[in-house]
């Protein structure tokens, strides 16, 4: 009641915002007169002017209001577009690192030109984040006129590109680019050995487009780069093969479609251990034995494939592969795949290849790679329904900036119906009466299952339409920027085509393209000519049949992709009305709604074939939603939990790893190492205050000989008269210290250098990528520790912080080891890392546990996957004898290009 009078006599805190930025421009355009009178060359000098001034000691907002209208004034120029007051507002509010929401069709592509050029000013490089590879390269293409008029170089990342592409376009002024890029890109530059070769500079200032899609609906799962694990396809198919046959009987497991698991009954577990047996799987003991475990993950990740996954509805198959469907955007998402052997699973169901498995080798989420950036800002046709989400995590606040035209766009009640079949029958029946009075509709869908479902009931009713699944990002443009034409049907997933504006009438560019896909020229011209006659024609009859129709088959989990879909309606001032169809068979109203849906639907005369409207309705579904949003919520809030632990560690590792790079002299490191290593053998072997008979001198004797490749007399000396441990301590040290320097004399002291920074960086590689995998595996059981009455996350972080510590320990011995026992010339070459296939991977929206998806791109070569790939001294490849003293996971002697342990070293086991 007090905040109300509050709100009512202070106004919102929106409302206050807004005031406070509409203040400012009458002072911008104060400055359009003056600017509209310079010549373009004078216009241009004005980059330099401001770059000066900031050089002086003046701050961006002291510049703000001219730099904006030198932007409004280059655009009307290069573009033949002035920027509205409204998106004068909404380039401040991008400005001042806050989130901007503005209506579909409030040209926020233009809007982003106002900050990015103004912080493009300080010359430390501006990242604008799009949500795919086509509106990276649109976006960059469009502005760059802007840009490029004004004096800055602008550049884009997009997949295949080099690095030395990728080192060009971070270089310059302004770089576009899609979120995954960026994430994957960063990720590689911390697995690279030298600082000339990473393609990033140091963060300053990012603006995300559609930033609730890629910070809310992409951030629940990291990114992760990979590489190759050991090949148990087999086994897959083996287990897939039991699994057919038991899923046929459904007392044998329980589905929780609201948490998305699968978990066995109790007869479940014994009779999928009998036919596991039956079908030569299990060979020996049960199936929970020890020896067995890899068997159990096999097939519990089966059992979630079968009947957790349907086909056509989270992904489908094409050349011999799963290609998974995005669940938000309904997009084929070509060469990603699910981790943890998910998509293996799956491949075997569908008997497509089997492809292996991979091992995480460096992983960030979203949320912590934007948290990078120093100033951080957003836009988005819709996020004031995740305003508490955005200020939690990432403490950006949403400002609403009001249209441009006030919305004329008619939002009718749902209307619901028993059946499935009923509601498309209703939606076609609209669709048609649509169609007969010229008016445009949009039919949304939440898979491409039920896309081609609708598609194949307009067909048998004659009603011409086309059908957009957003497969091709260029296509699904061009597509829905038609669907504004007069008798126009289109359906497509709700979120097809977004970032492309829905005119009335259709798009005379995008029209004029498809024909001439230069887009310049006199031939495109002339088309475009053409199509602006036949879209000026067309404009006036679709706005007269009432506007684009938005027709919505089924709610969506989140409210905020329904009101996407409805934003296609509408823009600036247009006609248009929208109206959602909803059945009982529905997913959201069978799961998430109230068990008193239906008895209320009842009550209000719900009969075969009929419709029930009612505001009540809307509210109820209105709360499944928002549990449903809250649920989500905290399944992010919980991966960057566990996440901001490991996030600690890698900004320790990746600063560590930058300085050893930076840095051409790693001796004095290498010596701190060495001493460490020496002080943690002697205090295991003598403990404090232990008598003499208590040290483990024979044991210290064998580790000195093992870690340090010295043959000392620690037994003998442990004899000696009044000796203790710190002179024992001293000997060995100063054994090591000499046999170093040794070697660095009989190498030179250059060459020496070079070794000791390129072993360290292999080394340093090899157990990150250990540790990596130990806190996945810490992970994935760290939830049992609720039934012992301790708290999982204070768990995870205890013991990762001991792994850690085990880690860096472990970073000392090995390199210690390494340094004193390789044998090398002073003319042989550097040992240098043996390039690994690294695959990106995205991970797929599966809470509450990490599953992962990998873009199958090209190798960028960066991590060392066995050490240092050399052989130990002993090791002589044409004696077989000496082979038994290869490490397990170094190459086989033998030349086969396998591991020791997966070739002679395997055959020896045996």
């Amino acid at each position: 009641m007090f905040a109300r009078i509050a709100r009512a006599i202070f106004g919102s805190s929106n409302q206050r915002s807004l005031k406070r930025y509409e203040s400012r421009i009458p002072a911008i355009a104060a400055f359009e007169p003056k600017l509209a009178a310079l010549s373009d060359e004078e216009l241009k000098g004005k980059t330099a002017e401001f770059r000066a001034r900031l050089a002086s000691g003046e701050e961006l907002d002291d510049v703000l209001e001219e730099a904006f209208a030198t932007v409004r004034e280059a655009a009307k120029r290069v573009m033949g577009m002035r920027h509205f007051d409204v998106q004068m507002i909404g380039g401040m509010v991008l400005n001042d690192g806050k989130i901007a929401e503005m209506k579909t069709g409030e040209g926020k592509t233009l809007v982003a030109t106002l900050p990015v050029y103004l912080n493009a000013l300080p010359a430390k490089g501006v990242h604008v984040v799009t949500v795919n590879d086509y509106l990276a390269t649109r976006d960059s293409e469009w502005m760059s006129q802007v840009y490029g008029f004004l004096g800055l170089t602008t550049g884009v990342i997009v997949q295949g590109l080099s690095d030395d592409q990728r080192r060009e376009a971070y270089a310059c002024d302004i770089t576009y680019g899609t979120n995954n890029e960026y994430g994957f890109d960063y990720l590689r530059d911390n697995m690279k050995y030298r600082l000339d070769e990473m393609v990033q500079r140091p963060f300053a200032y990012a603006i995300v487009d559609e930033v609730d899609s890629i910070l809310v609906d992409e951030a629940r799962t990291p990114l992760i780069i990979s590489g190759p694990t050991d090949d148990t396809s087999d086994l897959y198919r083996r287990v897939d093969t039991v699994m057919v046959e038991f899923v046929k009987d459904t007392e044998r497991f329980e589905k929780d479609e609201k948490q998305r698991t699968v978990a066995m009954t109790e007869k479940g577990g014994e009779d999928i251990e009998r036919l596991l047996t039956e079908g030569g799987v299990l060979t020996e003991g049960n199936l929970y034995d020890a020896h067995n475990v890899s068997v159990v993950h096999h097939v519990n990740q089966s059992l979630r494939a079968h009947v957790l996954f349907k086909r056509d509805v989270e992904y489908v198959v094409r050349n011999d592969k799963i290609v998974i469907i995005d669940e938000f955007t309904g997009r084929m998402m070509e060469g990603r795949r699910y981790s943890d052997g998910l998509h293996q699973a799956l491949e075997a169901k569908e008997h497509v290849t089997v492809q292996p498995e991979n091992q995480t080798l460096a992983s960030i989420t979203f949320q912590n790679y934007f948290r990078l950036y120093p100033k951080l800002s957003g836009m988005t046709g819709t996020a004031s329904t995740e305003a508490d989400e955005f200020a939690e995590i990432y403490k950006l606040e949403v400002v609403e900036i009001p249209t441009n035209v006030p919305v004329a766009r008619l939002d009718q009640d749902d209307e619901v119906y028993r059946t499935a079949l009923e509601k498309y029958e209703a939606v076609a029946k609209l669709v048609a009466e649509c169609r007969e009075r010229n008016q445009p509709c949009l039919v949304g869908t939440t898979s491409i299952e039920k896309s081609e479902l609708l598609s194949t009931l307009l067909t048998k009713k004659k009603i011409p339409h086309q059908v957009l699944n957003a497969r091709y990002h260029e296509q699904e443009a061009g597509i829905v920027a038609q669907a504004g034409r007069p008798g126009a049907v289109t359906i497509a997933t709700n979120m097809a085509g977004r970032g492309t504006d829905i005119q009335l009438g259709g798009n005379a560019d995008m029209l004029a393209r498809a024909e001439v896909p230069e887009g310049h020229g006199e031939d495109y011209q002339e088309a475009f000519a053409r199509h602006k006659r036949e879209v000026e024609i067309a404009k006036p009859i679709a706005k007269a049949a009432g506007g684009l129709f938005v027709i919505g088959t089924e709610r969506h989990e989140s409210r905020r992709i329904d009101n996407q879909l409805r934003g296609r309606s509408g823009r600036q001032g247009d006609p248009g009305g929208s109206r959602f169809f909803l059945s009982l068979e529905d997913d959201l109203m069978r799961i998430f709604g109230s068990e008193r849906m239906g008895g209320m639907l009842t009550k209000l005369g719900l009969k075969e074939g009929e419709a029930i409207i009612h505001p009540w309705i809307n509210k109820a579904l209105e709360k499944a939603q928002k549990k449903v949003e809250a649920r989500n919520f905290d399944t992010r809030k919980n991966l960057l939990k566990y996440d901001d632990v490991m996030n600690d560690q890698r900004r320790e590792v990746y600063a560590q790893r930058r300085a050893f790079m930076d840095t051409e002299d790693l001796s004095e490191t290498i010596l701190d190492m060495r001493r460490e290593t020496i002080k943690g053998m002697v205090e295991h072997a003598i403990p404090e205050n232990a008598y003499p008979e208590q040290w483990d001198l024979p044991g210290l004797e064998k580790r000195v000989q093992d870690v340090l490749g010295l043959d000392l007399p620690v037994i003998a000396w442990g004899k000696e008269e009044g000796i203790d441990e710190t002179e024992i301590h001293e000997r060995i040290t100063a054994a090591a210290d000499q046999a170093a320097a040794t070697k660095a004399a009989n190498l030179g002291p250059d060459f020496m250098r070079m070794v000791e920074k390129s072993l360290l960086l292999q080394i340093f590689d090899q157990v990150w990528k250990e540790h990596l995998l130990q806190l996945d595996h810490l992970r994935q059981g760290i939830g049992l520790r609720a039934y012992g009455q301790r708290d999982p996350l204070n768990e995870y972080k205890r013991e990762a912080f001991a792994l850690f510590n085990n880690m860096l320990e472990d970073l000392r011995e090995r390199t210690t080891s390494l340094l004193l026992r390789i044998e090398l010339q002073p003319n042989a070459p550097v040992p240098q890392p043996e390039p690994i296939r690294v695959t990106d991977m995205r991970h797929a929206e599966l809470p509450p546990d990490d599953y992962a998806m990998e873009p199958q791109g090209p190798g960028y070569g960066a991590a060392a996957q066995g050490g240092t790939r050399l052989l130990a001294p002993e090791v002589d490849p044409e004696a077989p004898s000496t082979w038994s003293a290869t490490p397990r996971n170094a190459p086989c002697p033998c030349g086969s290009g396998k591991k020791y342990k997966h070739c002679h070293g395997r055959m020896e086991a045996k």
